[in-house]
């Protein structure tokens, strides 16, 4: 008996030993935030149109939207537009329907007679050369485009520039960090996790949209600014000061 208590006694012992070593104090952390915002001029503009046409087969409605098509990107090549900046966006068939009747008897027993089809074709260009971003606008509606979908800037080395965003987010991060320190009487004592975010604001463009829809011969085109932000997040460990 006295040897299954003492037994039991000295397997006890590592258990309770470990519960204590797992009872660690929590370390003391302070977390803060900020945001650090780069304005750019962009040197890139993306249009995105198309052609949408109908027809009572797919061959004819295939057939229009082609022919115009080909018109536009025809239109594109005289302007200098190399191929590798013209990607489709999206092409689409869809069957057009005859109206049900408005008993609903006959809506139940009669099957969805196809009538026609609509073929939609988007495009997105690349433009380099922001001088031209109004030439291409009023050359692709005189080809026969007829469906925009918009205009929109961007930064090819937007990366450098997110960089510049980054830098200045940390050091505002790390000057608060430093002014709630001494206010709260703590110390930092090092950098337990950096976390990063961000993003680019891009400004829309209503009037290219309504430069399109009016015919105008002179599309007004601004490119305005862009700000490329990023946000960074630092947690410390801080200690009594």
């Amino acid at each position: 008996m006295r040897i299954a208590w003492l037994l039991v006694l000295l397997l006890g012992f590592p258990v309770v030993t470990q519960a204590h070593d797992e009872a660690k104090p929590e370390t003391p952390t302070l977390t803060v935030s900020d945001t650090g915002t780069v304005p750019h001029a962009p040197d890139t503009a993306f249009v995105t149109f198309g052609m949408e046409t109908s027809g009572k087969s797919l061959a004819e409605a295939q057939k229009r939207n082609s022919t115009v098509m080909s018109k536009v990107m025809e239109r594109l090549r005289d302007l200098q537009i190399d191929k590798e900046r013209i990607q489709t966006s999206s092409f689409t068939v869809s069957p057009q329907y005859r109206p049900t009747p408005n008993r609903p008897t006959d809506a139940l027993s009669a099957s969805p007679e196809i009538v026609g089809y609509v073929v939609s074709n988007m495009v997105i260009v690349e433009i380099r050369a922001l001088d031209k971003v109004g030439t291409v606008i009023e050359e692709v509606l005189k080809a026969g485009a007829n469906n925009f979908q918009g205009l929109h800037w961007g930064l090819r080395d937007e990366q450098s520039v997110r960089l510049s965003a980054l830098k200045q987010a940390a050091a505002k991060a790390c000057e608060k960090a430093a002014v709630l320190s001494e206010a709260l009487h703590v110390k930092l004592v090092r950098v337990l996790s950096v976390h990063e975010g961000g993003h680019m604001v891009r400004p829309a463009a209503p009037m290219a949209r309504m430069a399109m829809e009016a015919y105008a011969s002179d599309v007004p085109i601004s490119s305005g600014e862009l700000k490329v932000e990023a946000s960074v997040t630092l947690v410390y460990e801080v200690a009594p000061n």
